[in-house]
């Protein structure tokens, strides 16, 4: 798709796309994050919003084409780094304290799934944040929808939720890794000692 268009999406142009991000980035419950990854981030919108948001964003896609778009819309952000290179296959180094997954999962199998969803957990922080948010209609070359993915990180271990948010497009999620002793973090309420 990439091979005829920039953004063959238009995910700059589209109210709801923009629409989309923006509640992406305001569902998040931190105002600063250290370090956050984003997999599969096409031609860096979204990447363009973590930014403002992280110390460090690490940005990846599968495609080249995409990879290049993502750097140009990005150039003027030094800490943001976007690599080619396709996930869970290959997992960058570190840890994060925010990982978003955004209209990804939606095209991997259970077990490749399952397998990426095991990289994130391990790789984000006690206290950090799991960003997911899926196309919840069905698609041919989809094999979920934001419903089913929903369903499936109910059952991911280490991960408690903290926000989900519905709508009949798409479905957005806010996981936060568990404490190593079970316990769930602070929410903002709490850390800001309103609660």
């Amino acid at each position: 798709m990439y091979r005829h268009v920039e953004d063959p999406w238009r995910l700059a142009e589209r109210w709801y796309e923009r629409r989309k991000y923006d509640l992406t980035v305001a569902a998040l419950p931190r105002e600063r994050y250290r370090r956050a990854f984003e997999p599969a981030c096409s031609v860096g919108e979204l990447t363009r919003r973590l930014a403002a948001r992280c110390d460090a964003v690490l940005a990846c896609d599968r495609v080249a084409s995409a990879v290049a778009t993502a750097r140009q819309r990005n150039s003027d952000h030094p800490h943001v780094v976007i690599r080619h290179m396709t996930v869970p296959a290959q997992w960058p180094e570190g840890s994060f304290d925010l990982v978003v997954l955004s209209e990804l999962l939606y095209y991997l199998d259970d077990p490749t799934s399952r397998s990426l969803l095991d990289h994130a957990v391990t790789a984000l922080e006690p206290g950090g944040t799991l960003v997911t948010v899926h196309w919840n209609h069905a698609v041919t070359e989809h094999l979920s929808t934001g419903r089913d993915i929903a369903r499936r990180l109910a059952d991911v271990p280490g991960i408690g939720l903290l926000a989900d948010h519905r709508e009949d497009d798409f479905v957005l999620q806010v996981h936060q890794r568990l404490r190593p002793d079970g316990g769930r973090p602070a929410t903002p309420a709490e850390e800001e000692g309103l609660v």
